[in-house]
């Protein structure tokens, strides 16, 4: 009885050292993996359907641009309206409502992160590091370090 006790104790140690690699290897892929959450690609990457992605602002059902569904006779384009002066160009303006959330939450704490933030509102870091510059523009928020204090 104890030659065989002996003989599994063997086993299971033999294959606890043949696995140890592989179970490191793992948490480093694990890490990677998370670290790279939330990271962009650059190019439009292709679905494992094989479609494209939709642009944003899209309906379901319509392409991504530059990809053609059905063929269709070529419309005749509509003249383009002049842009008025001084009319902003690239992203559109939202409605405040995050930046608000972001403002109110470094006057209850000043001195905040930005990590902090994302924290406490549920969001990615990225948004935040394009709403508190405009905060600070509008002086409602300063910067000192890494901590982001009410102004006034």
């Amino acid at each position: 009885m104890t030659d065989f006790l002996d003989e599994k104790r063997r086993e299971i140690s033999d294959r606890l050292k043949e696995l140890k690699p592989l179970v490191e290897e793992y948490a480093r892929l694990e890490a990677a993996a998370s670290a790279l959450d939330g990271v962009g690609t650059s190019a439009p990457a292709a679905s494992v359907s094989g479609t494209r992605k939709r642009g944003p602002g899209r309906p379901r059902g319509s392409a991504a641009k530059g990809t053609a569904t059905k063929t269709k006779a070529p419309k005749a384009k509509a003249a383009r309206k002049p842009r008025r002066v001084g009319a902003r160009a690239g992203r559109r303006k939202g409605s405040g409502t995050r930046a608000a959330e972001a403002h109110s939450l470094v006057q209850g704490q000043p001195g905040i992160t930005i990590p902090e933030l994302a924290a406490k509102m549920s969001i990615k870091q990225n948004y935040l590091y394009r709403v508190l510059p405009g905060l600070e523009q509008e002086k409602k928020v300063e910067k000192k370090g890494r901590g982001w204090y009410p102004k006034g």
